[in-house]
Formats: C-alpha cells, structure tokens, sequence
C-alpha cells in the first residue's frame, strides 16, 4: 500500500479528524488519525495489518515468534498483525499506570517479540510497553505501527517499521499557538495523562 492509499482507508471512514486535540503523549495538535475508526471494519483492518507485515524485511518476519501490543490502542492492529502472521497476539495494558501481562498472558523465555502500535508519536508507550516484555522474558526484535506521528524522530531501540509518516506538527502545551489555543480541546486517546 502506497502513503496515499493509506491515508485515502483513513478518509473513507472520516478517521482523519482537524480540531485541538491533547494526544495521548501530552502533545497538542490541529489533526488526529482515529485509528480506532480505520480498524472497526474487519476487512479494513486486515488489508492494513497485511499491508504492515508486508513492509517488514523478510529476515524479521521470519524471526518473530510472539505479537504483543499496549492497550488499548495496538489492540486491534496487533491482533490483525497476529493473523497475517500466523503468530498468537497478546496485549500488555496498564491497571495500574505501569504496563503489565494479565488474562493469564505469558512470554515464553526468550521469546522474539514484534511490538505493534497503532500511532507513534514520542515513543513513550511503546518504550514502556517494551520494558515490560523485556521483564517477562520477551526479545522485543522490531516495532511496527500504522502511523509515525515523530517525523522520523523517534527511537525505540529496536528496527521501526510504520505504515506510514505523517509529519502534522505537534505542540507541547506551552508552545501552543494562538489560532490553536482558542479551538476547545478533545482528548480522544486511551491514555490519561495529567499533563
């Protein structure tokens, strides 16, 4: 799937949003993708998630033993990753505020692990995410995601491999400008940060 194909599944289901929005990393922005929305038809979901799998070197995908992503938003994309895979899809997710395996989940010793998020902006939740499979056992091997919301600039540590870069910028919340400032904000990520 090229870029615009990709971002022309997120329009046919109005999932490419303009307003203020406080994004789950804390950061400001004119524009959201709601992924959430892009996923809620099964056979959307799964073009992307081949589409995703397809655009990682054949040398990882063959290396990957286990799927595993950070809820609530990798969820979906992660199960469908699993499937075009063939490989199990689990979740870590935070009760707590700190990412950790429930539902009777498990990561084998050493086990070869693809994390899967649906938008990466700063790389905070998929860092945390990793840190998590890492204390179970897990070998977090690469990262992929739907969207890369950092402009290139994040660094996981590991191999990244987004669908597609979206460079919408994004504001801390003392560098919002002005026009922005005055559109009220929503908060439409999973996530509640007290920033």
């Amino acid at each position: 799937m090229t870029e615009e194909e990709v971002l022309a599944e997120f329009r046919s289901c109005h999932a490419l949003l303009e307003g203020h929005f406080k994004l789950s990393s804390g950061r400001h922005s004119a524009h959201y993708l709601q992924c959430a929305r892009v996923l809620m038809n099964p056979e959307r979901a799964g073009r992307l998630a081949l589409a995703l799998v397809q655009s990682i070197p054949r040398e990882i995908r063959q290396k990957i033993d286990l799927v595993v992503s950070p809820a609530m938003g990798g969820l979906i994309i992660g199960h469908e990753v699993g499937r075009a895979l063939g490989k199990d899809a689990i979740f870590v997710e935070r009760p707590t505020g700190t990412f950790e395996l429930r539902r009777g989940f498990a990561i084998p010793e050493g086990a070869k692990v693809l994390m899967v998020e649906d938008v990466v902006t700063t790389g905070l939740s998929s860092r945390e995410a990793m840190e998590c499979v890492r204390a179970e056992g897990g070998d977090v091997i690469a990262e992929a995601a739907l969207v890369d919301r950092s402009a290139g600039s994040v660094d996981l540590g590991v191999p990244f491999f987004p669908l597609v870069a979206i460079n919408f910028p994004t504001y801390a919340e003392d560098e919002v400008p002005a026009d922005l400032a005055k559109v009220a904000i929503t908060k439409p990520g999973s996530r509640d940060l007290k920033k």
